[in-house]
């Protein structure tokens, strides 16, 4: 309402200055207006709709604001840093009469990651794959101890059992961050880990990753972007092709998924809803070694069989440098691209980096044999941002996808069938999840549920890691099911339509909440009936 303020005080500085024109003395001007017109003016103002002002404004918050230790009589509290995969799993096994939980993450939900390459392409909707923190564990949307914090841990201060935190914001015109400490009980750090660059110049700059909603959410927009401009008048041939081309750099599990979806997604719905432009997309996979390497030599020639009766272009390469418009190979072959998917493996975050804290090989943060890091008391540490620590002569857990802990519920049910063998198929972050969430049940039961009150306890038998198997879908129906615990060992390895059958149905199964797996189904048969949605929201 800064206009109407103006609007009143214009005229009556204007009438001001004349009167005071004709006196010989020149002295500041002061509008001349009544009480209640000013009291008016005042309560005006607040209602601005200068944007300058409003975005510059801060929250008001009370320094040193935050939880601080926990007393007498009160619940410990367990604080849960990330809301993956180990993380979710420890939350919704954590007894809430024991223990009080906060969770902090810059993220409300746990993705279902699986499934996440479907939502880039519109067999699924992106709702599907999120699960929101209030539904996995209740007690942080009732009970009045537990809570879930939208922010960033900045630091750990091991010594006084202290969390530093940031708010997550949205960024231009809201709050500014602002910080805040918690005190915790018990520690848990479930930061996961980041897709991994290798320090190649341009990556982060130009490459889209797949690991979070957003990033699906980005590359079906660039995906779609691309699909209308190249039926744009005035487009090149050659801009046509770069436009369409779309590069996945990655012949892992996640890489190879989306490239059989997205060439799935072309021969079923592009060429039908983009006919002008159906003979330019294109899909090409590049990766320095064998695709899905974790699989036997017979599983990877039928995926790369079926990759190339897709359309699928495998390529063979090393990517020196990614500009803009296109990637350099390492012998200097230039490849252009419309939309760059990089799925190339991940490694520690800078945070985990940066903790003060015992690091396994490849710089996770070190564990022993009960996820406890050794070096401090009440912290542990479990999923992709975990290692163990060279002194308890195990070897590095593997960053293993979701799919290990589908299988292993699947196998569960389908024990009563021919799979009697094959219960232990579960992946290694919610196997680590579970049996922690378990261990600190067993720790506040005994009493040792407060800072420093379990230095003496025996916390029994140690966590057994074994290899999960693998499961992958390539488009057009088929998919890989191996169930050994390694390339070389006897079991049984599929592929085909049966595979896939297997796949699907252990996801819908795993999927968190029965919400979900009602939207998964629906999603599913309404793709099938009537294609995907192509819709560019």
């Amino acid at each position: 309402m800064v206009w109407f303020k103006n609007l009143i005080l214009n005229p009556l500085l204007k009438s001001s200055s004349l009167s005071s024109s004709s006196s010989s003395s020149l002295h500041k001007v002061k509008p001349t207006f009544s009480t209640s017109t000013y009291s008016i003016l005042t309560c005006l103002s607040r209602y601005t709709t200068d944007v300058s002002s409003a975005s510059s404004l801060s929250p008001q918050v009370v320094q040193g604001s935050g939880l601080g230790p926990t007393k007498a009589g009160e619940k410990p509290r367990v604080v849960v840093l990330g809301s993956g995969w180990a993380g979710c799993r420890l939350m919704k096994d954590l007894d809430t009469s024991i223990y009080d939980v906060v969770c902090v993450s810059p993220r409300n939900h746990m993705v279902f990651t699986p499934l996440l390459a479907s939502t880039c392409v519109g067999t699924l909707e992106f709702r599907s794959v999120a699960e929101p923190i209030g539904r996995i564990q209740p007690a942080i949307s009732r009970e009045p101890g537990s809570y879930f914090f939208l922010a960033n841990c900045t630091g750990i201060d091991a010594d006084k059992h202290l969390v530093n935190c940031e708010t997550v914001t949205d960024g231009l015109d809201t709050l500014h961050p602002w910080n805040f400490k918690i005190s915790y009980d018990k520690l848990i750090i479930a930061l996961g880990a980041e897709a991994s660059t290798f320090g190649i110049h341009g990556v982060k700059e130009n490459a889209i990753f797949l690991r979070e909603v957003h990033h699906a959410q980005e590359i079906r927009r660039k995906l779609l972007l691309n699909l209308m401009l190249s039926d744009m008048p005035g487009i090149t041939e050659e801009e046509k092709c770069r436009l369409l081309h779309c590069v996945v750099v990655g012949g892992g599990p996640t890489g190879v998924e989306f490239s059989g979806e997205l060439s799935d997604f072309i021969i079923r719905d592009v060429h039908q809803t983009y006919a002008h432009v159906k003979d330019y997309i294109h899909v090409t996979l590049i990766e320095a070694n064998e695709i899905l390497s974790s699989f036997d030599d017979r599983l990877r020639r039928y995926a790369t069989k079926q990759l190339q009766k897709s359309g699928v272009h495998l390529v063979r390469g090393v990517v020196k440098d990614v500009q803009s418009q296109k990637l350099i190979l390492n012998d200097g072959t230039e490849v252009p691209y419309g939309l760059l998917v990089w799925s190339t493996g991940v490694g520690p975050s800078p945070l985990v980096k940066s903790l003060d804290l015992q690091k396994s090989p490849g710089g996770r943060v070190g564990v022993n044999e009960w996820m406890q890091v050794p070096s401090v008391q009440d912290v542990f540490a479990i999923g992709d941002c975990s290692g163990y620590l060279d002194s308890t002569g195990k070897p590095v857990l593997p960053a293993f996808g979701p799919d290990a802990i589908i299988l292993a519920k699947l196998l569960e049910e389908v024990t009563l069938v021919n799979f009697p063998e094959m219960s232990f198929f579960v992946k290694v972050a919610e196997r680590q999840g579970k049996y922690l969430a378990s261990l600190l049940n067993k720790i506040g039961k005994a009493g040792g549920g407060h800072a420093n009150s379990a230095k003496d306890m025996d916390f029994g038998d140690p966590f057994v890691y074994k290899h999960l198997g693998s499961m992958a879908t390539l488009g057009r129906h088929k998919a890989l099911v191996d169930l050994r615990q390694s390339k070389e060992s006897k079991g049984i390895s599929l592929a085909g339509f049966f595979s896939w059958i297997i796949w699907r149905s252990a996801y819908l199964t795993r999927v968190v909440s029965w919400r979900n797996r009602f939207y998964v189904a629906v999603n599913w048969a309404t793709t099938i009936v009537f294609g995907r949605d192509i819709s560019r929201i």
